[in-house]
């Protein structure tokens, strides 16, 4: 067990942490999930609110009758709550989805008549493709010219001097990520919203990775869009995105003739996903017992965060501190491995500017077959593009299958790290001889 204190005296206890878990200790041997960069595990609080929404409300919005009274109410209450993990001014500018890809489609359509040739795009060679393609299709349909900003492959950040010289007055979206699902490069979000706000373009954030590991406060971001994914931090399989209100209320996306026409509802085409934004309730309520649990008060010398937000920010502060260690001896024990490179920020005196998403190549290894190799041993990872073509190909890894990635979470513990490194070093011998 790795019990760790924090400045202000918290101790982290991750057996307890894991005790909220049920796949963290349904079993003998617990499998080491180490692929929470494409979904986590999800704690007690989530499954007990989803059984509840299929169990004991399970309706449709806005009937008159008990049930659907109160699946009304929950989905209010998620809203809020939502609202308060990306410090929202208001609920109702938080939108529920299907996923982040269906969300991002979904507002690319709703955004793209603002738009024509005289208008450009700037996306950047950090992506995710979810932030990148429904982009790139509305630039194509809109006639739109595009440009990229790419990374420098030897410091894994941003060339933001590139950004400046593509951002202009004809500059009308410029589509980010907060951390790279490759890299684990946090990009500096805020700055990048400040200087394309100056030519009034619209920003929109992909913080899908970001989420999980550190505070999101839309409002000091000053950013117009941003998307999430429950299940990345902790909930159910869901997207969720937060709009700057008058930009939503602006927007006319394409919906029902009978569907509501309010905001955020004409954003939600379709039946809502009941046990889906319960489940997201329930994440965020297991993040406030993390906070509670564990945190201590975030300091608020402006007074503008709420107090569930407060909680929340103690969350990851907590969180943050556990993780950091573990990173660390992640990638210097993948390091060690002969042929091992690891593909982002290594150094921990700039861990502030990471989360613990850890890729690797190795010369000469066959990816699919250490990500097998791995599977075989009960560690979990994924191996290829990981959905992020333009990062493989600016590594240079597009012909040699990629990368095999290692995401961890503050549910992970010391002791699977090292079991992690043992056993990639296991298969490299293996293959060697």
């Amino acid at each position: 067990m790795l019990v760790t204190t924090s400045s202000y005296g918290t101790r982290f206890d991750v057996d307890a942490i894991r005790s909220k878990f049920p796949a963290l200790r349904a079993h003998v041997d617990v499998p080491v999930y180490f692929d929470g960069p494409a979904g986590t595990q999800v704690p007690d609080h989530v499954i007990s609110r989803m059984l509840q929404a299929l169990t004991d409300y399970r309706a449709n919005v806005n009937g008159r009758f008990p049930t659907s009274a109160k699946a009304t109410m929950v989905i209010d209450e998620a809203r809020s709550a939502v609202a308060d993990l990306f410090n929202a001014a208001l609920p109702g500018q938080i939108i529920f989805g299907p996923n982040m890809t269906s969300l991002t489609f979904g507002m690319s359509r709703a955004l793209a008549g603002r738009f024509g040739p005289s208008d450009e795009l700037v996306i950047t060679g950090m992506q995710h493709d979810g932030n990148v393609s429904p982009w790139l299709h509305m630039a194509e349909e809109r006639g739109m010219p595009v440009h990229r900003v790419d990374f420098d492959p030897a410091t894994y950040e941003l060339d933001l001097e590139q950004l400046d010289r593509v951002l202009s007055p004809a500059t009308a979206l410029v589509a980010i990520n907060y951390a790279s699902n490759v890299l684990g490069t946090i990009t500096d979000a805020g700055e990048i919203c400040r200087r394309a706000a100056a030519f009034g373009a619209i920003t929109y954030v992909d913080a899908v990775q970001y989420a999980p590991h550190a505070p999101i406060d839309v409002r000091s971001l000053g950013c117009d869009l941003l998307v999430a994914s429950p299940y990345k931090f902790y909930g159910p399989h869901l997207g969720v995105l937060y709009g700057r209100r008058e930009l939503l209320e602006e927007l006319q996306p394409p919906r029902l003739r009978v569907a509501p026409s309010n905001v955020p509802d004409r954003f939600e085409t379709g039946v809502k996903s009941l046990e889906g934004i319960s489940g997201t309730l329930g994440a965020i309520e297991y993040l406030e017992w993390v906070g509670g649990t564990f945190g201590t008060p975030t300091p608020d010398p402006d007074g503008t965060l709420r107090p569930r937000t407060r909680t929340l920010h103690s969350a990851f502060a907590a969180m943050t501190q556990y993780e950091t260690p573990l990173t660390a001896a992640l990638i210097q024990g993948l390091q060690s491995l002969k042929g091992v490179k690891v593909h982002g920020i290594t150094d921990v005196s700039d861990f502030e500017r990471r989360v613990p998403t850890v890729s690797i190549s190795v010369s000469g290894i066959d990816n699919a077959a250490l990500a097998s190799y791995l599977g075989e041993q009960g560690i979990y990872v994924w191996e290829g593009h990981v959905y992020a073509p333009d990062v493989i190909e600016r590594l240079g890894l597009e012909g040699s299958g990629g990368i095999v990635r290692f995401g961890l979470t503050h549910y992970n513990t010391m002791q699977e790290v090292d079991r992690a490194v043992a056993a990639v070093e296991s298969h490299l011998n293996k293959s060697s001889i």
